[in-house]
Parts: C-alpha cells; sequence; structure tokens
C-alpha cells in the first residue's frame, strides 16, 4: 500500500514537470500568445530581413497583432518577400510602416507596424508599401571600421603633402 502511494505521488509529479515543460516551450516560442483563427494576410518586401524567422511576432505599441506566416525570395525584385497575418480585430491604414526591429540588444526580430494617416484599410491579399529592412550589426561594424580606415588613409596623405 505505501508503495502504491508513493507510485502514485512520483507519477504525478513527473507529469506536473512534463507539463510545465510545455508551457514553458510555448512561452519560448511565442505561440501562446496570438491565434490565427480570425486574420487577414498582408506582404512586404524588404531588402534585408536579418534573422527573422517565420512565427515570428507582428506588433504595434508593443501589442502582438499577428505573426509571419512564411517569408520567400522574389525573383523579380531580388529581396525577401514577408507574408503576415493579421488579425481582423486590427485595421490598420493602407500608409502603414513596417520596419523589422530587436527586442533588446541581441533578442528576437519581429515586425513594428507603424499606422499611417490614410482613411482606407489593409485588406486580405495587399502589400505594404512602406518598409524598413533589419539593421544588421555585422554590416554598421564593417562601415565603421572602413570610414575609420578611410579616415586615417586620408590624414596620412594631406600629413605628406
Amino acid at each position: 500500500m505505501q508503495r502504491a502511494t508513493m507510485d502514485l505521488w512520483v507519477g504525478l509529479f513527473v507529469m506536473a514537470g512534463i507539463g510545465a515543460l510545455l508551457v514553458l516551450a510555448l512561452k519560448v516560442g511565442n505561440l501562446g500568445t496570438y491565434s490565427a483563427s480570425d486574420s487577414y494576410q498582408v506582404t512586404g518586401n524588404f531588402e534585408n530581413i536579418g534573422g527573422l524567422k517565420v512565427r515570428a511576432p507582428v506588433k504595434s505599441a508593443g501589442v502582438v497583432v499577428g505573426r509571419v506566416t512564411d517569408i520567400q525570395f522574389s525573383t523579380e525584385t531580388y529581396d525577401a518577400l514577408v507574408i503576415m497575418n493579421i488579425d481582423s480585430r486590427y485595421k490598420f491604414p493602407k500608409d502603414t510602416f513596417a520596419s523589422i526591429l530587436t527586442s533588446g540588444l541581441i533578442g528576437e526580430q519581429y515586425i513594428g507596424l507603424a499606422a499611417g494617416g490614410d482613411e482606407a484599410a489593409l485588406k486580405d491579399g495587399d502589400t505594404i508599401m512602406k518598409t524598413n529592412s533589419a539593421l544588421v550589426l555585422e554590416e554598421m561594424i564593417g562601415k565603421f571600421l572602413f570610414n575609420k580606415a578611410s579616415e586615417g588613409s586620408s590624414s596620412e596623405n594631406s600629413d605628406k603633402n
């Protein structure tokens, strides 16, 4: 009798641990905050998406309003085509601005929407025309080093004259 009770408690403890791991996985994957049950699809073209991934959040004013559903490469424009599902509760003007942002210094990337002032709203299948690509840290460091190197070589040339 004592052994069966002990086995029951150990089993319940293991099941609680598995449930906690499942909840943690959903939180880390950002899957528990948005459901795409009733949504409309919009697209945006970005020159560089950085580390943006499918299922990344689409936020406006810090609120998750949608998810990235697909990322493709456009052979017509040679840029990234990002397909997003936006919750139908949220209507955005046609002149909405989409930017790829990073949460924190090196956190996950997401799409931030800044609403414009147009009267007409985005509909299913529309394209967001105003986009801003991701800031890639490696490119910024490379530009900084290149500028510093060119400043150093131009000052050396002026010293020789």
